[in-house]
């Protein structure tokens, strides 16, 4: 099984690009031993979020995120995923779980030697730490993810054998 290692390059944009929207929030938070604010996001203002163009592999045409809380290099970070209608994220992993919640549209999921699942708004779903997966987004509405990664974030291609 190969794999091609995407982040060593893609995690340093991606935190760039990343911790440049996170700077307001982390203003807002202070500095030292203070306790950190709370977020609350409202589905009605995803569209006025700072979304950029998913790393590698991922970085296909309709592939955006976005950082709702943490820093994606470190552990426990909150993303929103979104993928363009009929658009695809190609077979990748990642080092960390992933526990998502479909928030609009219906994204088809395959897990390797797992039956294909359909995730509509409100279905939650995990995705186990290193197993490959794919997904679509089907045509008619555009696909928003919720994902709260336990570990950096990061994804790797899965080449076939």
């Amino acid at each position: 099984m190969k794999t091609n290692l995407i982040f060593k390059q893609g995690l340093s944009l991606i935190s760039t690009l990343l911790l440049s929207l996170m700077t307001g929030v982390m203003a807002q938070n202070g500095s030292g031993n203070e306790m950190p604010n709370s977020i609350a996001v409202s589905s009605s203002d995803y569209s006025s979020l700072e979304w950029v163009g998913c790393p590698p592999p991922i970085d296909g045409e309709g592939c955006h995120i976005t950082v709702l809380q943490g820093d994606p290099s470190k552990p426990n970070s909150d993303v929103l995923f979104r993928l363009a209608s009929g658009a695809s994220a190609p077979r990748h992993w990642h080092s960390s779980a992933e526990r998502m919640i479909m928030v609009s549209g219906e994204l088809h999921v395959t897990y390797d030697g797992e039956e294909t699942r359909v995730l509509k708004a409100g279905d939650y779903a995990y995705g186990p730490a290193n197993k490959p997966h794919d997904a679509k987004c089907a045509d008619g509405e555009d696909c928003v993810l919720f994902i709260a990664f336990e570990k950096p974030v990061d994804s790797y291609v899965q080449e076939e054998d």
